[in-house]
């Protein structure tokens, strides 16, 4: 599939797929919306955990990733991260984001390179504290139970591909977390919302990034045996 690179409004890189007419990430800046989405409704929350267990639904250009690991340094997290990709981006693509310089993040510029030059299915050791595993593998496969505090669910939109946000795929997420668990997307459609209720979620619709109005937050909090 075709890809082109393109700077958001925020100054930072993102992929657009022009046979889709899709993007990696929002044109209103890739940054500003992996930080509203992931981070501060997201990681933040679990500022009373010294350990956390993460599970990234798209890992795409690395992004989530890397502003994880800049925020668990910060805090001094130790973090399992797991980023799922159907469709892995060759690793130099890396050269062509901006995301280091954008983030001011220059002393941590071979973290980057090394997220995206490591090898898949393995778990590897990025820096003291965090760990990172890449799967290429379809997000229906995942069949881990109870195994992460948190999930990053940045699949493409559903206008494209509606099969990853279904009842079905939130089933799934909703067993692979742990009890209190917490998954936070960009979307807030009302398909997707009513989709995590049937999935057993509590959902919770919270001010979007800028360009969106909302987004949706969900919660296991029971814990259904599978």
């Amino acid at each position: 599939m075709k890809r082109e690179f393109f700077i958001t409004a925020d100054g930072s890189t993102s992929i657009h797929l022009p046979d889709w007419n899709e993007q990696y990430h929002s044109k209103h800046g890739a940054i500003q919306e992996a930080y509203h989405v992931f981070i501060e409704a997201g990681l933040k929350k679990f500022s009373d955990m010294s350990t956390l267990s993460i599970l990234e639904i798209g890992f795409g250009t690395g992004l989530n990733a890397f502003i994880t690991f800049l925020e668990s340094e910060k805090r001094n997290l130790t973090i399992r991260y797991t980023g799922v990709e159907a469709f892995p981006l060759k690793a130099e693509v890396h050269k062509k984001l901006n995301y280091v310089t954008q983030l001011n993040a220059i002393t941590s510029e071979a973290v980057f390179a090394k997220m995206h030059d490591c090898s898949w299915e393995k778990q590897v050791k990025i820096s003291k504290k965090f760990t990172l595993t890449k799967r290429e593998q379809d997000f229906k496969d995942i069949s881990a139970i109870s195994a992460f505090d948190l999930i990053y669910f940045d699949a493409f939109g559903a206008r494209v591909q509606p099969e990853l946000w279904t009842e079905q795929i939130f089933k799934i997420m909703f067993r692979t977390l742990k009890l209190n668990g917490i998954l936070v997307t960009y979307s807030a459609k009302g398909s997707v919302r009513r989709a995590m209720l049937s999935a057993g979620f509590f959902v919770e619709k919270l001010p979007g990034p800028i360009g969106k109005r909302e987004m949706l937050r969900a919660i296991k909090k029971i814990d259904i045996k599978p």
